[in-house]
Order: C-alpha cells, then structure tokens, then sequence
C-alpha cells in the first residue's frame, strides 16, 4: 500500500514557451477527477533462469495499486524491487503471472492480463502511453517525423501533426537545425526528449514515465516537470518513476513503495 501522500508541488507554464495541441477525447469533458483509470489487483510476476536450472526469481507479489485521473502516482524503492518490471507489466510487456491489471479502455475496464494481443495494442494506441529510459525508433527517421508520425496513426491531418510536433520538440529544447536530423546523432538527453515528446503528443488519458527526468540538465528537468503537471490538469493519469526528489516532489500525489523480494524458489 502507499504511504501518506506527497503534496504535488505548483509548476505553472513559464512564459513564451511554445503550445501544442492534443488528440481529443470524446468522453473528455465527463471524465470525473475521481475515476480510477488504472488498477493492479494481486498483481505478481517472475522471471525462471532457465540457464541456471529453472531457478525462479519472485520480483512482484500482492500489488493493489489505482491510479486516478489527474493523480500522479510515483514508484519508489530500492533497485531490483521491481519498478520497471511493474511499469512494463502495467504496459503488457510482461506478462503477469497472477491477478489483474485493469485499464479504463472506451469507458470499460480491461485486463491486460488476460486480453488478446490485438486488444492490448488498441490500448496502447488510444489509451495508455509509455516512455521508456531510452529511444527505440527505426534508424535514419527524423526527429520531427517520429514525434509526428503519433499523431498522424491517431488519424491528426499532417499539417496539424507537424505543427504540433514542431511545437512540443521546441518546448523540450530541441532546436530547429535537429528536426530534420535522426535522433541517433544526438547526444543522449537530446535522445530522451524526443522520446518523452513521443510519449506526450499522443494525448492518451493514461502516461507510465520510466525515469522522465534522468540524464536531463536542470532547465530540461523543469520543462518535463511542467509537462507533467500539466497532463495533471488535462485529467490525465500517471505512473511514474523518479529518482530525483525534487522532481519526485514537484508531481507526486502519492508514492507507492515496493520492497525487494528477498527470497527464490
């Protein structure tokens, strides 16, 4: 269970930075600040070496989590408790091994425990968005034309999508003379920020962030924290892992503490 919540701290848009816009959603304007968008139930999974006789290591055990609109919920505990095998279990990377994980998908709940494949990439494309630690796109695309490229499956006119991605890539400090250029000729937090853009253009009502604000200089960090808070206000639920307190603090509205399992079978 989480213990007593964090105060989310107040991160106004700083003047004269860029506006984008986002896919809309029909149910936007009904969607209660209360409603559970996400929740793990009993949630476990494990990993077997089988290079090492089928030695199994237990990684999550019992997890009761939800995640409400407009709530930011940050992971938090020691490396090797288990928060990126929970953030990739919440995307349906991993499978569970028990319980549930319920998405709110077209207004229902759905398990991507237990869903077909072709349900849990509808999820993916109109529900919940993922940015993972590191850029993973195909090689000698541009910058711009990857952020866009979201928007334009979620059926955005180019024009608008290029717009926008133009707007979020310059919001994230990626100047101009780079948007045309793929991302593999950046440095690394040059990399993350195309990639949190491409995690943010989409509009999805759900956002899991795999360390956000890592290897980022403190101008950046403060953008993303901004980002974040906003996505907040728009409704949107998030889960997140953060290291860094100070940025932890600024969006948290509870952590949710995991504990490392100490034992194998």
């Amino acid at each position: 269970m989480a213990t007593a919540p964090y105060r989310a701290g107040t991160t106004p848009v700083r003047p004269g930075l860029p506006h984008f816009r986002f896919c809309t959603r029909t149910d936007e304007e009904s969607l209660s600040m209360n409603r559970v968008m996400l929740r793990t139930e009993a949630l476990a999974k494990g990993f077997t070496l089988h290079l090492r006789g089928g030695l199994r290591i237990p990684v999550l055990a019992e997890i009761d989590m939800d995640v409400h609109a407009g709530e930011c919920v940050v992971l938090t505990g020691p490396s090797g408790a288990g928060k990126s095998t929970l953030m990739r279990s919440l995307y349906g990377n991993y499978r569970a091994e028990g319980g549930r994980v319920l998405v709110r998908h077209r207004d229902r709940m759905v398990d991507l425990a237990a869903a077909d494949p072709r349900i849990i990439l509808a999820v993916r494309h109109e529900t919940l968005g993922y940015v993972s630690q590191f850029l993973r796109v195909v090689p000698r695309i541009p910058a711009i034309d990857l952020v866009a490229e979201v928007m334009i499956a979620r059926g955005i006119q180019p024009d608008t999508a290029y717009a926008d991605a133009t707007a979020l890539l310059l919001r994230l400090n990626i100047p101009p003379r780079l948007h045309g250029l793929p991302p593999a000729t950046f440095s690394g937090g040059e990399q993350q920020r195309v990639n949190l853009a491409r995690g943010f253009i989409g509009g999805h009502p759900i956002l899991l962030l795999d360390e956000p604000t890592a290897s980022l200089d403190d101008e950046n960090r403060a953008v993303v924290v901004d980002m974040i808070n906003d996505a907040k206000a728009r409704g949107v639920a998030t889960v997140a892992i953060m290291h860094d307190t100070t940025d932890r603090d600024a969006v948290a509205d509870r952590v949710f503490p995991l504990t490392p399992l100490l034992h194998a079978a």
